[in-house]
């Protein structure tokens, strides 16, 4: 167990990053905060502490629940973190998966006019 963890490598540690550069980035523009305040990448963590990280389109929150500092297996990740995201910020996220159906893939272009019939017919414009 390390004895103080500065909190981008926390957040790679227990894989809520890919990349400990991807956790310091988020730091810096302000997606990581702790107690509604953004936090640099150097601040170290503390036990029992709840971190708010924002990934579109919701707000996650994670308790501290050990510290680490080196990155694990997902299977052990459960001994150093615990997810409290709040329901209505998870339902948020399940009303958007269940209206991905809804939007084109990027680069398919422009709907075609008998692509614009179908959509106005099956929402009933």
């Amino acid at each position: 167990m390390a004895e103080g963890v500065r909190i981008d490598k926390w957040l790679w540690s227990v894989r809520i990053y890919k990349t400990r550069s991807q956790a310091s980035e988020a730091c810096k523009k302000g997606y990581v905060n702790i107690k509604e305040t953004k936090v640099k990448p150097s601040r170290e963590v503390k036990v029992g502490e709840i971190i708010q990280v924002k990934k579109a389109p919701i707000t996650k929150s994670f308790k501290v629940l050990a510290l680490v500092g080196k990155r694990m297996g997902a299977k052990l990740i459960v001994d150093f973190v615990e997810d409290v995201t709040p329901a209505d910020q998870l339902e948020l996220l399940e009303m958007q998966k269940n209206m991905r159906w809804i939007e084109r893939d990027r680069g398919t272009g422009r709907p075609t006019k008998k692509d614009r019939r179908e959509l106005d017919d099956f929402f009933e414009w």
